[in-house]
C-alpha cells in the first residue's frame, strides 16, 4: 500500500509555484550607476546619467555572456539596435561576467552594435532588483527602459529572451513618438 506523507501536499505546491520575482516598477527612480562595458571589443566607462542626456535607455540585464538564451537575445538586440537609435534610445546588456568576457560577448554576439556592461559584484543587479533567486550574484533576465527623466518607464521579467527585444522596442516607440 502507498502512503501519502502529510507533508507531500504543501512540498507540491510551493514546487508548482511561481517563483516571486522582484523588480522594479513603472515610475520608479532607476538607480545610476558607472561601470566598465564594452562595444566592439573595446572597454569603456558607461555612465547611466551621461546616457540619459541622450535619450531614454534599454537596460537589459542577463544570467550569463555566451549561454544559448543569452546569445539568442543579444543577437536579437544588435539587430533591433539601429531602431533603437533612431528613436534616440541607447540599449545596454548587464551581467555579472567581467569585462575581457563582455569584451568578447560584445564582439561575437552583440556585433558590434551595443554595450554591454560588467556588474561582477552585483551592485547595480541588486539596484534595479534583477538578481536571480537561486544565485543572487547573477542577475535574472529583466529589461528596462528607463526614461530621460531618470524614471522607469517600462519592465519585463520574461525567461523570453526575444520578448524583451519586442516588448521594449514597443515602450520606446510608445514614450518616444517615432
Amino acid at each position: 500500500m502507498f502512503k501519502i506523507h502529510p507533508l507531500a501536499p504543501w512540498l507540491l505546491a510551493a514546487l508548482l509555484a511561481p517563483a516571486a520575482q522582484a523588480a522594479l516598477k513603472v515610475g520608479d527612480a532607476a538607480p545610476s550607476f558607472k561601470t566598465s562595458a564594452a562595444v566592439a571589443g573595446k572597454a569603456f566607462d558607461f555612465d547611466m546619467a551621461a546616457a540619459l542626456k541622450k535619450g531614454p535607455v534599454v537596460l537589459y540585464f542577463f544570467p550569463k555572456a555566451f549561454t544559448q538564451g543569452c546569445t539568442l537575445e543579444a543577437h536579437a538586440f544588435a539587430e533591433a539596435t539601429p531602431q533603437f537609435t533612431a528613436m534616440g534610445a541607447t540599449v545596454v546588456g548587464m551581467s555579472h561576467d567581467d569585462i575581457d568576457t563582455l569584451k568578447r560577448f560584445s564582439t561575437e554576439a552583440c556585433r558590434d552594435q551595443f554595450a554591454v556592461a560588467s556588474d561582477p559584484k552585483a551592485q547595480t543587479i541588486k539596484a534595479y532588483d534583477a538578481a536571480a533567486a537561486a544565485n543572487p550574484a547573477m542577475a535574472n533576465r529583466i529589461s528596462y527602459v528607463v526614461g530621460q527623466d531618470g524614471k522607469v518607464k517600462f519592465s519585463l521579467i520574461s525567461s523570453d529572451p526575444l520578448a524583451h527585444v519586442q516588448q521594449t522596442e514597443a515602450a520606446v516607440k510608445k514614450l518616444t513618438g517615432k
